[in-house]
């Protein structure tokens, strides 16, 4: 399968609805096909989300693109992801900003995710795996925070990590249907915006979902 030429069609579609350019741009320098199991790199340029086993997927490229592009990155910033899955969205993370912190609960696919990050040049991402805690205490506060699970809120240890003027992009609902939901930190108050419908994993731990 000529795995570029797939990515050049899935970004040209992307391209439709995503207006930052930047982040298009990010995505045709990161190989999907090397972040899913080997029986599924033929979907790998699908818009869709894929299984990458342990109960997890690798979301669908137009979520992670608008995901990234409701960031607003800037190339000096400090990104914190919750939930590195494969590695994927960390990979485009780390092709637009200067450090990306990232934690995920199942240390088989963190382990994973690390070997293909360094085997691919990001020395920029940091992985880290986690228990019950939230966020990533040592390196905040963040320019902005991704998380990659659905939450029932939004957590406070996500706006306590963000700096003033930060972004959090987080999936906000049920453990079957959600809203994806920006909120950016405020000196006083903080400012929440909806960006859709989406469906994510649950987010697993303390005052998010029970295992």
């Amino acid at each position: 399968m000529d795995f570029a030429k797939a990515r050049e069609h899935l970004l040209e579609f992307l391209s439709l609805e995503i207006r930052d350019k930047r982040v298009i741009e990010a995505m045709s320098k990161v190989p999907r096909e090397l972040f899913v199991p080997p029986d599924a790199q033929f979907f790998a340029y699908e818009d869709r989300p894929l299984s990458i086993g342990y109960g997890q997927t690798i979301s669908q490229p137009y979520i992670v693109a608008l995901m990234t592009q409701a960031l607003e990155l800037q190339p000096e910033d400090r990104v914190l992801e919750i939930g590195t899955g494969s590695g994927y969205q960390a990979a485009i993370l780390g092709e637009l900003v200067k450090e990306v912190y990232t934690t995920e609960r199942v240390p088989e696919l963190a382990k994973s995710a690390t070997e293909l990050l360094d085997r691919l040049g990001y020395k920029n991402v940091k992985v880290r795996v986690v228990g019950e805690e939230m966020g990533w205490k040592d390196n905040s506060p963040y320019d902005a925070i991704v998380v990659t699970a659905a939450a029932p809120a939004i957590h406070h240890v996500f706006v306590e990590q963000l700096v003033t003027g930060g972004r959090l992009i987080i999936p906000i609902g049920s453990r079957w249907e959600q809203e994806l939901t920006r909120l950016i930190r405020g000196e006083v108050g903080n400012k929440i915006e909806k960006l859709g419908g989406c469906r994510f994993v649950p987010l697993i731990g303390k005052d998010a979902w029970e295992e």
